[in-house]
């Protein structure tokens, strides 16, 4: 079953990013913490983790406050 990831901008709404496929969880994984810096650049707030329609999780890519 492969894996890919979705994309979402500030405000929730999709974008436009990559279209990979992974043949595991653990190379999405390898991949998204290879590449996440070019996703922010390119406007990615956050992304979805999906194998095949189903969602494994979600996760923001914006850093974390320290406030």
């Amino acid at each position: 079953m492969p894996w890919s990831w979705r994309y979402e901008g500030t405000n929730g709404e999709p974008v436009s990013g990559p279209s990979e496929t992974f043949g595991s969880q653990a190379d999405a994984e390898s991949w998204i913490g290879q590449t996440w810096r070019d996703l922010t650049a390119a406007g990615v707030s956050s992304v979805t983790l999906v194998e095949d329609d189903r969602v494994e999780y979600k996760m923001s890519l914006q850093p974390a406050s320290t406030e």
